[in-house]
Order: structure tokens, then C-alpha cells, then sequence
């Protein structure tokens, strides 16, 4: 994956800080421009401040909170974040890559052409968030909650849905690349034409076929659908 990461000028950076958010807003007064910020500590609450194009690498900000903050086009590259509360917020067009962000909380964020990439998004809650162009790929989606979201026609690599919240769910025409559905949550889900010949099944509880009309197994995937039905293969 390609990163189209900025270079930004020293004056517009801060490298090996606890930063709190008088100290962004200082950040702010100085130069309202981006700024790329290295190896710090973000700790706090930093809840509705505009921060649109800032790049975090290699920050510290679990359990930090930006309810409703205007981050759009930002970049978060190898961020940890474990507990960090997203909602509200506006991440258009953002990039998160390799980032730590379990049992974060997005709800109702404005996420429309955001990526994330090689990321751990274990726990973490996106109910209700505006998605349109959304992209995950290579990241473990562990019992997030996913549900009412559209992954229709896209190509989903290496995505570890294990035990997630997919209720609702549309992914008519997706294509599975790797990764894992064991034991997802999928009612009112819906799989019509789906390829799933590479993705892991086991513990997938199928309710009714209709979800899964025309949608694409293999052989293997076939007996082990029908082992879950207590039926055997004579």
C-alpha cells in the first residue's frame, strides 16, 4: 500500500511530547496550518478542535477523547489508542494505518472515504457512523460492531470479522480475500452473491438461505456449513 503521507516543514511539527489540548491549541494559535506530530503523548480531552491534514506518527492516546472534532484528511500512522472516543467526529478522506485502536468507540463519526489498513480494531463500535467510500483491509475487526454497514461489491482483504456484530450488514457481490466470519453475529445480513470460497466460516450461524442466494463456497466450506447443521456427507 502506497502512503501519500505530507512533508511538512519543522516549524509545523512536535516530536517527543505530552501534549495536551492547551498545548494543540497553542499548536493552533502559532500556525493553524498542519501539523505532523511524532512519538508523543496525546493525553486528554481534545473534543471539537478543528485539526483538518494533522499526521499523528507513532502517538500515545489511549484513552483520549475527540468527541466531535474536525479531523478530516488526517493521517494516523502507527498510533496506539485502545479505549480512544471517536464519536462525532469528521475523519473524511482520512488514513489510519498500522494503528492499535481496540475498543474504541466511533459512533455516529463521519467516516465517507476513509482507509484503514493494517489496523486492530478489536472491540471497537461504529454503529451508526456515515460510511459512504469507507475502506477497511488487513485489519482485525474482532467483535466490533459493524451492523447495518455496506461492503456491497467490495473486495475485502484479510478482514477478521470473528465474532463481530454484523447484523444488517450488505455485502451483496463482496469478495472475501482471506480472512475470518467464525462465529458472527449476521441476522438480517445479506450475502447474495458474495464470493466466500476463501474467507473462514466456522461457527457461522446461517438463519435463512435467502441471505446467502448465489453467494459462492467451496467444496470444504459445503461440509463444514453442513457439520454446523448436524448433517454428514455419506
Amino acid at each position: 500500500m502506497t502512503l501519500d503521507t505530507a512533508d511538512f516543514p519543522p516549524a509545523r511539527s512536535q516530536r517527543k511530547l505530552t501534549l495536551t489540548r492547551s498545548q494543540l491549541a497553542a499548536c493552533l494559535a502559532e500556525d493553524d496550518g498542519p501539523w505532523l506530530l511524532e512519538d508523543c503523548v496525546l493525553d486528554g480531552d481534545f473534543s471539537k478542535l478543528v485539526l483538518r491534514g494533522w499526521v499523528f506518527r507513532r502517538c500515545q492516546l489511549a484513552g483520549s477523547r475527540w468527541t466531535g472534532a474536525d479531523l478530516e484528511q488526517s493521517q494516523w500512522l502507527q498510533c496506539r489508542g485502545g479505549g480512544s472516543d471517536f464519536q462525532r467526529t469528521v475523519m473524511t478522506e482520512s488514513l489510519l494505518v498500522g494503528c492499535d485502536f481496540n475498543n474504541s468507540r466511533w459512533l455516529h463519526a463521519k467516516l465517507p472515504a476513509a482507509r484503514f489498513h493494517g489496523c486492530k480494531l478489536t472491540g471497537a463500535n461504529f454503529k451508526g457512523i456515515s460510511a459512504l467510500g469507507l475502506d477497511f483491509s488487513e485489519t482485525l475487526l474482532v467483535g466490533a460492531v459493524l451492523s447495518g454497514l455496506s461492503f456491497r461489491k467490495q473486495r475485502l482483504e484479510q478482514l477478521d470479522f470473528s465474532d463481530a456484530d454484523l447484523s444488517g450488514c450488505d455485502f451483496r457481490d463482496a469478495v472475501f480475500v482471506g480472512g475470518s466470519l467464525r462465529n458472527a453475529y449476521i441476522p438480517q445480513a445479506d450475502f447474495t452473491g458474495a464470493d466466500l470460497r476463501e474467507v473462514a466460516l466456522d461457527g457461522l450461524k446461517i438463519i435463512g438461505s435467502n441471505a446467502f442466494s448465489k453467494a459462492l463456497i467451496s467444496s470444504s466450506q459445503a461440509a463444514t456449513l453442513l457439520a454446523e447443521f448436524g448433517l454428514r456427507v455419506g
